[in-house]
């Protein structure tokens, strides 16, 4: 009689334990304006939402430096690669790209944290030219 409540036991710990070792993936929406003037920045809001349910909005913000002059205000979207826990998406992502755009634009861009990656796409509006070098953030609300 023991033994089936000590298997009983140990399927709900496995069961319980599972969805930590499963993975999710996660997209980020976001809108963000800035400025470039050999220096780069800059900021806004968006909100991370993963297949599993899991969603948080977060703040998102991009500093640099390089050859780079502009204002501009963009419209985006991101994947990123499976993760475990939504808590994975926060952070730094190392960032190189190389810009221009006048009026209307739209671009793409993939990043790096460690083990996950961001592809980012976006439209948007304003003017800038050049090359830089830096981190895009994402940060809790």
């Amino acid at each position: 009689m023991l033994r089936p409540i000590v298997l009983l036991s140990a399927l709900a710990l496995a069961a319980v334990a599972a969805p930590s070792y499963a993975r999710t993936t996660c997209h980020l929406d976001f809108r963000m304006s800035g400025w470039s003037a050999f220096y780069k920045t800059s900021s806004g809001t968006g909100k991370v939402t993963c297949d599993n349910g899991q969603s948080i909005p977060v703040k998102v913000s991009a500093k640099g430096g390089g050859l780079t002059v502009g204002k501009s205000s963009i419209v985006g979207t991101g994947e990123f690669t499976e993760v475990r826990n939504i808590n994975e998406v926060l952070g730094s992502y190392a960032t190189a790209e190389a810009h221009a755009g006048a009026e209307k634009s739209s671009g793409a861009q993939v990043m790096t944290k460690g083990e996950v990656s961001l592809s980012l796409a976006g439209t948007g509006k304003g003017w800038d030219l050049g090359i830089a070098f830096g981190a895009f953030h994402i940060d809790p609300r």
